[in-house]
């Protein structure tokens, strides 16, 4: 079998992905256009005006389109996938002599990887790319914000830096009883399936703990930006209302991209912890 790791599958079905990730980038280099039409739509429809309105329609119906044709595209690219990889490894764990339990909790794990590139992957290019896009922008209507909005996003790394060996710890603690699973319902013995289920979710609620932790330190800083930011733009002196409707727009988005890091953060740790286990 050859070594399963999200570098190794992009890869080798190298072809197949990058077609879908051109699709992605395409699709999320429109949605950062989203806001700064909108703005203009506004200022358009204040001077009794329809051009900006016309112009959010056709890039409304550009972002349809290619969002559906890849979606269809995406479920069978990474289903095949699926079929192709999940065989070899369960064909490897035979041949190492696995139990039946290990097996079955490996294929489960696998599964997050088809997951990721299907479902994350997607978002995780779209994210970096607008976040780019928008820090771009936002530079260019008010430094001080995008000093702001860069600071949280240090935070965040910051946050995970810290924290990443103690979250790929207990991803390992958790997944290794996971793979105990079958052994326990196998037993037939009540008080074996008790003990394996409270240890499952003791490691879970650890991860869990964690998570909550990390989130409020940085909803401490996204409030912070929250406050900031219209009392700066506003500030600034910028008297057109669909520019300050934009840039507020840009920000907010900058926000929402932002704190969906930690879960492609804790999603990349968990399956760094996957490899490691699927290559024993």
């Amino acid at each position: 079998m050859q070594f399963i790791s999200l570098k190794n599958l992009i890869i080798r079905f190298k072809w197949r992905i990058s077609f879908t990730f051109s699709l992605v980038v395409l699709e999320s280099l429109l949605h950062i256009l989203y806001p700064l039409l909108i703005g203009y739509a506004i200022n358009d429809l204040l001077e009794k005006e329809y051009r900006g309105i016309i112009h959010l329609a056709v890039l409304g119906s550009l972002s349809l389109i290619i969002g559906t044709a890849r979606r269809f595209y995406d479920t069978r690219i990474y289903s095949g996938i699926y079929c192709h990889i999940a065989p070899e490894m369960v064909e490897s764990e035979y041949q190492k002599d696995s139990s039946v339990s290990k097996i079955s909790a490996r294929s489960s794990l696998l599964t997050e990887f088809v997951e990721f590139l299907e479902n994350s992957m997607p978002q995780v290019i779209g994210a970096i790319i607008s976040l780019v896009g928008i820090v771009t922008i936002i530079a260019s209507l008010n430094l001080k914000v995008f000093f702001a909005c860069i600071s949280l996003l240090v935070l965040i790394f910051t946050i995970y830096a810290l924290t990443g060996k103690l979250n790929f710890n207990l991803n390992a603690k958790y997944n290794a009883q996971l793979e105990t699973q079958v052994e326990a319902l196998g037993s037939k013995d009540i008080d074996i399936v008790k003990t394996y289920f409270n240890t499952l979710m003791k490691w879970n609620i650890k991860l869990s703990d964690l998570e909550t932790v990390n989130y409020l330190i940085i909803w401490i800083g996204v409030i912070a930006l929250f406050i900031f930011t219209p009392i700066t733009i506003i500030s600034s002196g910028v008297l057109k209302y669909g520019l300050v409707f934009s840039a507020l727009m840009y920000v907010f988005e900058y926000i929402d991209i932002v704190i969906s890091c930690p879960l492609y953060i804790q999603q990349l740790i968990r399956l760094k912890e996957i490899t490691n286990r699927l290559a024993e």
